[in-house]
């Protein structure tokens, strides 16, 4: 990791009254938020902090990740998720109650630390943070934006705007990017921070490109850091002191220039479901043929637990297109049912019936 950032250290703590900072974590599917926060929780240098998590579909695979790190910062308690849809679209039905209920606690916080979806837009959440009963108590201390550096290097958020611009010229049709084109400069726009990570899969060229590319994606230029493996100090991430709410106006998204215009927003343009399994006696031919399944289905991610006979810990599946990182992250709990789960994520013309199909297949 390059850069870095002055912060307070525990024994800084806010004084009595003083409002709580909350950091808005948010990224593409498969940047490496959760692994960002955990590296956050292991090295809290004694913050206690409480998580907010905002999964995209059924499964809480990235709540069960961290609830499994065995970090003292952030008690099991201290983790909140909602799982039944895009936090954008549920701010007052889900974020604002929930954060009433975590302020109302006898022991709050020293630090709050939300990670959206991989499909969320940044912006209608952090203005939320206006509502008057959350802007007395609590601040945004900053927003950070997670980069699949290797991703864009491989072009998949790089076009050839001259190209595009000539079509557009020729075709009137042409006058919007694609869904996820237009999330991924929400979230860079968004950002008081851009952690360009899983920068150890590229070479000097790769990174000064991808440095380029996210430059070019927004107006605004937040700092940008380099990191591996999420691999990025609490120090550096908390205490940025922004108060990101207040510049809220200034970070347009997309949606809000679409709802300038009268346009509707949903998020129809992607779709989720959970594929349940037997146990996966052989895991490494298994992940093999996920690979072959996200590539002929253009799955976007593909992430969850497997079970695999004979071993005492459950296998973790996190898979970015068909880059695939399956590992054992902890051991089975006493009592818990052992199960292979799989979340999946696509645009909205995804063929469940296909996938799941292609999965038990590949399971088989």
């Amino acid at each position: 990791m390059t850069d870095s950032h002055p912060a307070s250290k525990a024994g800084d703590r806010k004084p009595s009254g003083a409002k709580i900072p909350a950091t808005v974590i948010t990224g593409f599917l498969g940047a490496g938020k959760t692994t960002l926060i955990r590296n956050i929780l292991e090295n809290a240098d004694g913050r206690r902090i409480a998580l907010i998590i905002n999964e995209f579909g059924d499964l809480g695979v990235d709540g069960d990740v961290l609830k499994g790190c065995g970090a003292e910062a952030c008690r099991e308690d201290d983790i909140i998720e909602l799982t039944n849809g895009c936090i954008c679209c549920t701010v007052a039905d889900d974020f604002i109650p929930t954060m009433t209920r975590l302020l109302e606690r006898e022991g709050r916080p020293d630090h709050i630390v939300i990670e959206t979806s991989g499909l969320a837009l940044p912006q209608p959440l952090i203005a939320a943070f206006n509502w008057p009963d959350i802007r007395t108590q609590v601040t945004v201390d900053g927003v950070i934006t997670v980069v699949d550096s290797a991703a864009v290097a491989a072009g998949r958020f790089a076009d050839d705007h001259d190209r595009v611009d000539a079509a557009r010229a020729e075709d009137d049709n042409l006058d919007h990017e694609s869904p996820i084109e237009e999330l991924f400069e929400d979230q860079l726009t968004a950002a008081d921070l851009i952690v360009l990570n899983k920068t150890d899969l590229l070479d000097a060229a790769g990174l000064e490109t991808v440095r380029r590319e996210v430059a070019a994606r927004t107006t605004r230029k937040p700092r940008m850091i380099e990191a591996a493996n999420g691999a990025v100090p609490a120090s550096v991430l908390l205490g940025l002191g922004v108060g990101t709410e207040d510049d809220i106006a200034n970070r347009k998204s997309h949606h809000e220039m679409e709802h300038a215009a009268g346009e509707a927003h949903d998020h129809d343009e992607f779709s989720s479901f959970v594929v349940e399994l037997g146990p996966i006696a052989d895991p490494t031919g298994f992940v093999a043929k996920l690979k072959e399944v996200v590539a002929a289905h253009d799955v976007l991610r593909l992430k969850g637990f497997a079970d695999v006979p004979g071993k005492p810990m459950r296998l973790l599946i996190q898979a970015v297109g068909t880059r695939i990182d399956p590992y054992f992250d902890r051991a089975w709990a006493a009592g818990e049912a052992r199960r292979t789960r799989l979340v999946v994520i696509g645009l909205d013309h995804l063929d469940e019936a296909a996938v799941r199909t292609a999965i038990v297949a590949a399971a088989a």
